[in-house]
């Protein structure tokens, strides 16, 4: 609390720009938490006003008080405060000639019952009239949009559960992939993450068809917001034999985003998609080596961010799962430098899948021989400074799956230590600061 009002005294005498002119903003107008322009005051049963974004961000994080009184406080009780409003906008208008926007008046918030309301109708134009629920799920959506309070009530009431049910009504009416669908899909995106039911409903032999349909050949929103849906339906536990009928058409799909991006969000959402799958079944993964993934995934990974390169990491090493995904990273020259490389670069997570990739192309094939494509990958992963990377990985630890497979390459890469091995400096000061 003395933090607080210390922080108030020195926000009252601090003169900040507003519109490119220097204007001190009086201490009553500002938050106690952002010390910014309230923008939509609302006051606590304790009598403190706040702004509203910043005291249910301050509630979201699980702190059940009052920020100045410490107090017990809900946002059940926060009460809009429209006469400090008024005055904040009256302040605003006066001083326009120096620089100051008036603050917009705040939307109403939806209440549960109004929510409530349009799942009804939302339901009830799904069965009969397409063109009716369309405008149904344009409200909702940008009722959603407005707010994260709206869009936590929606969620609350089980709003993704009806939406996926509207889209399985209509695509069972025979709605074209697109339109109406994809309006649909718009909607859900606010709602995500789903939940389980919800995911089940749109997971549905009905409503993967215009799915894929849409995930394939919609507009580029619309092939976003099916990616994100289809992430959402194969992340649920068990949903793999669900899709058993459509695994096929879901894997190109999701390719074909990751193959030709259509944005950073859905190439992420497909990769995430893509690695659950594949990691649940080894046609799977032969059928994404055989679509071309394994050079994409690589080189991808050159100069990708951090949660770029952890999935794109992850989806390579269920890919290499497969033979076709090994014989495919073998041929290729940049696959061995490029996962050395990310060793310790990125993230832990990133050195793990980065280690079990390398070990998936050392491994000899199941004859027991070991051919040249995998003596060509040993020698070059020597070559750019797998061994001292791998030996201080095992120094500093790692989880004992990760352990093991260390372990077994680092074996491997002893067999070929005489054909010309490059040591990097940089690998040795860091064993030398460790021994």
């Amino acid at each position: 609390m003395a933090l607080l009002a210390r922080r108030a005294r020195r926000a009252a005498t601090k003169a900040v720009s507003l519109g490119g002119v220097e204007l001190a903003i009086p201490a009553h107008f500002r938050c106690p938490i952002s010390l910014d322009l309230m923008r939509d005051p609302v006051t606590a049963p304790t009598g403190i006003t706040y702004d509203r974004e910043s005291i249910e961000a301050w509630l979201d994080t699980g702190r059940a008080t009052c920020p100045v009184t410490h107090a017990p406080l809900r946002q059940e009780d926060l009460v809009p405060n429209h006469a400090i409003r008024r005055v904040i906008q009256d302040w605003c208008v006066a001083n326009r000639s120096r620089g100051v926007e008036r603050i917009p008046t705040p939307k109403i918030p939806i209440t549960p019952v109004q929510a409530s309301e349009l799942l009804f109708d939302l339901a009830e134009a799904a069965r009969r009239d397409a063109a009716r629920c369309a405008d149904v799920v344009a409200r909702v959506k940008a009722l959603a949009r407005d707010s994260e309070r709206n869009r936590r009530c929606f969620a609350s009431i089980g709003t993704g559960q009806a939406l996926a049910a509207a889209f399985e009504s209509l695509a069972d009416a025979g709605a074209p992939a697109g339109g109406v669908l994809e309006d649909v899909l718009a909607a859900l995106a606010c709602m995500m993450p789903l939940d389980e039911e919800a995911a089940r409903i749109l997971g549905s032999p009905t409503s993967l068809g215009p799915l894929v349909a849409i995930a394939k050949h919609g507009s580029l929103a619309g092939r976003l917001n099916a990616v994100l849906a289809i992430k959402e339906i194969v992340s649920c536990d068990g949903a793999f034999a669900e899709l058993s009928g459509m695994v096929d058409e879901i894997v190109d799909a999701l390719a074909k985003v990751i193959v030709s991006p259509i944005c950073p969000q859905a190439t992420k959402a497909a990769m995430v998609a893509t690695y659950h799958l594949a990691r649940s079944d080894e046609r799977v993964a032969s059928r994404l080596a055989a679509g071309g993934l394994v050079p994409v995934l690589v080189e991808s990974l050159v100069d990708a961010d951090k949660s770029m390169a952890e999935k794109a990491l992850a989806v390579l090493d269920a890919v290499l799962a497969s033979e076709e995904g090994r014989a495919g990273a073998r041929a290729h020259a940049l696959a061995v430098p490029v996962l050395v490389k990310k060793m310790f670069r990125v993230s832990d997570l990133a050195t793990e899948l980065a280690v079990s990739a390398l070990w998936r192309l050392g491994r000899a094939p199941r004859d027991g021989e070991e051919d040249e494509a995998v003596t060509r990958c040993l020698v070059e992963a020597l070559r750019v400074g797998a061994f001292q990377k791998l030996l201080l990985l095992l120094q500093v630890g790692c989880r004992d799956a990760t352990k093991e497979k260390a372990t077994e390459l680092l074996k491997m890469l002893n067999k070929h230590k005489g054909v010309g091995e490059c040591v990097d400096a940089v690998d040795f000061r860091g064993l030398n600061r460790l021994s």
